[in-house]
């Protein structure tokens, strides 16, 4: 791992370089451009650029509109204002007519930290993956968001993309590395496969490790792009090494670790344990005190490898 970074903003500093070439490009948010780092693109673009307020409902019908006369629009909020609050508006205005809108979502997880239980939003992949015709990205780190940004605003159709309020270690070097719709090999490992996505990779990184110094051999997946998902480096992981652990900042019964579990359902039955957030919804508090209160660590992750080893016929 290579330093810290915030992806949110590198998602406010791509899409500010994108606006110099892409006169298409057109920018919505709803009165938190602060936060979500779309105000960079607002000073430098007033005229593609429009605070909606507080009515984000309103924010994904008027996007769906600007889409359809040809603009490239982003449109972002706290993912659970942009996602469970607005989820008939994305339903029929923009999955439905297929639009080309990319609602990029910050402070997602329960990472969003004190903000509380009314903010935290552990849902939102669950229903983004429901949805046909919508495309889900859960980046890594900075570099992988960097990438997705541009790459999504080169693809018609819509995108959501699912990004932290919080820094975290970036995985990744370059953007160059980076092949997104593929699940990204970070570690190969013989033992057990851990499959992660989001602020759960560099943890499942560090669980790794921890395995090695144990004669353990840990392979690490980072399934940022969850939908179309990658089912076949998923059933080749499961034929490796025969067990796998899933890790995600969500909610684990319709989450990645739910997609990953019927794919090898289907496919090679193998066994899996998942890391992630139970039933229940979270405290408000600092966020790396609830990532440990919920299990959300190398820690866990580490403890499920050595469990789900010992479940391989």
């Amino acid at each position: 791992m290579t330093g810290f970074g915030v992806p949110r903003d590198a998602y406010g500093e791509v899409l500010s370089e994108l606006g110099e070439t892409r006169k298409d490009l057109v920018v919505l948010d709803a009165d938190l451009s602060s936060s979500t780092k779309t105000s960079s693109f607002g000073k430098k673009f007033p005229d593609r650029f429009f605070n909606i307020g507080i009515a984000e409902q309103n924010m994904i019908g008027i996007a769906a509109g600007l889409a359809t006369t040809g603009k490239t629009v982003f449109a972002s909020s706290f993912a659970m204002f942009a996602v469970g609050r607005v989820y008939d508006q994305i339903r029929q205005s923009v999955a439905y007519p297929k639009t080309n809108v990319k609602i990029v979502a910050t402070h997602a997880g329960i990472t969003v930290g004190e903000d509380g239980v009314s903010h935290q939003m552990i849902e939102d992949i669950s229903l983004m993956c429901a949805l046909p015709n919508m495309k889900v990205i859960v980046p890594a780190d900075t570099f992988e968001t960097r990438k997705t940004i541009r790459e999504i605003s080169l693809e018609k159709g819509p995108t959501y993309v699912r990004l932290g309020r919080s820094k975290v270690p970036n995985v990744f070097e370059t953007e160059d590395e980076i092949k997104l719709g593929k699940a990204a090999t970070l570690l190969d490992g013989d033992d057990v496969t851990i499959i992660a996505s989001g602020v759960m990779v560099s943890k499942s990184l560090e669980a790794a490790q921890k395995l090695k110094s144990e004669g353990i051999s840990a392979g690490v997946l980072n399934l940022s792009t969850l939908k179309p998902i990658d089912r076949q480096s998923i059933v080749k992981a499961g034929k490796k090494t025969g067990c796998v652990v899933t890790a995600e900042e969500h909610n684990i019964y319709i989450g990645m670790g739910a997609l990953v579990s019927s794919i090898l359902s289907e496919e090679y039955p193998v066994p899996v344990l998942r890391c992630g957030i139970k039933d229940t919804f979270a405290q408000s508090g600092d966020y790396e005190l609830l990532m440990q209160i919920y299990n959300l660590t190398s820690d866990e992750i580490y403890k499920l490898s050595k469990n789900v080893i010992t479940m391989k016929r």
